[in-house]
């Protein structure tokens, strides 16, 4: 197998690109243990420096998806809302936040997610914070979005593929083709996705990606940097309907500060936020861009058929009335 890798790199460096056949392959034979750390490293660096295409993305996503445990799940339409992180903000957990607003209001949510890379806490962090236990056990899975209308899965327990790599990943200290597959490897294959971006780079690519995929979605980046709806200046949408750029302005809401954005310092103070939102109790500026993210989200579920005015209703009626709240307090008692 050695030499195959050597044909691959060989190519990489002289600035071919590989297939998603190739891709595919090669991602299958990391989870064989069949190449060298090193190999691996040199691929990842060249993929990098030169910028992955769209089909060797998803060859590595068929890959993981393939090797991976599946998630199926009994519903028709269900969403997930993530960022691909990385933007060295620090903010609070607004797309699994936003998750629960989703689900407050009557939609199916299947929330993909995992500990923190760059911030102090990620989803899965938040997640269990609260006393979750994390399951692949499909029946409980079920049972959690039919009963609660949310479920989790995380990451890890699902994407066999991922553990060969986590130490080549640490190592190396900077982003791999890795992090951007996060966000399409959600074991249940969701039909909508709210994905928030870094940069208008990877708003290209997984535009590209998505109409491939052939799902409904929503790309979101603040053109501030934020891979999320961040309310501290213009953000832009692109869905299969339309590209936008939107003032906070546009949709009612004041600027925020980013100061108002800052997700702690630990995991507790990022959990405490987590916790005011869904109470109704937050700052304004934090149940704001909870309610846009989970606005755009609301929207690509219902196919673009609503104005973005009525979903940010929708969103503001599931916190208001409680029902956001009951609806994480059902998915605790489902899940601890």
């Amino acid at each position: 197998m050695e030499q195959t890798m050597k044909g691959y790199l060989f190519r990489l460096l002289n600035h071919e690109e590989l297939s998603r056949e190739e891709m595919k392959t090669i991602l299958i034979g990391i989870t064989h243990s069949e190449y060298p750390n090193e190999q691996i490293t040199a691929l990842l660096t060249c993929l990098q420096m030169r910028g992955v295409t769209v089909d060797e993305l998803l060859g590595f996503r068929d890959g993981i998806l393939e090797t991976g445990v599946p998630a199926i799940l009994e519903a028709d339409r269900y969403i997930d809302v993530v960022g691909t992180g990385g933007d060295r903000k620090n903010t609070f957990n607004i797309s699994t936040t936003s998750c629960f607003v989703i689900a407050g209001a009557g939609y199916k949510v299947a929330k993909h997610g995992n500990y923190a890379a760059t911030s102090v806490s990620g989803a899965s962090n938040v997640i269990q914070h609260h006393g979750i236990k994390f399951t692949d056990d499909i029946d409980r899975l079920n049972r959690s979005l039919n009963e609660a209308g949310i479920v989790y899965l995380h990451a890890q327990l699902f994407a066999k593929a991922m553990k060969f790599v986590g130490p080549i990943r640490k190592a190396l200290q900077f982003p791999t083709i890795f992090n951007l597959l996060g966000p399409i490897v959600n074991p249940s294959q969701p039909q909508c996705q709210l994905l928030g971006v870094a940069n208008l780079d990877q708003m290209r690519l997984y535009h590209q990606v998505y109409q491939k995929i052939g799902i409904d979605y929503g790309i979101v980046n603040s053109i501030d940097g934020y891979d999320e709806i961040s309310l501290t200046g213009d953000f832009k949408v692109t869905t299969k309907d339309y590209e936008r750029i939107f003032s906070p302005s546009d949709l009612g809401f004041d600027i925020a500060k980013p100061e108002e954005l800052v997700g702690g310092a630990t995991e507790e103070e990022a959990a405490e936020i987590f916790d005011a939102v869904l109470e109704n109790r937050a700052l304004p500026a934090q149940k704001n861009i909870v309610l846009a993210n989970a606005a755009f989200g609301i929207q690509v579920l219902e196919r673009g058929q609503k104005t973005i005015e009525e979903c940010i209703q929708i969103a503001r009626e599931s916190i208001d009335s409680g029902s956001a709240l009951r609806t994480f307090r059902k998915f605790v008692e489902l899940n601890s």
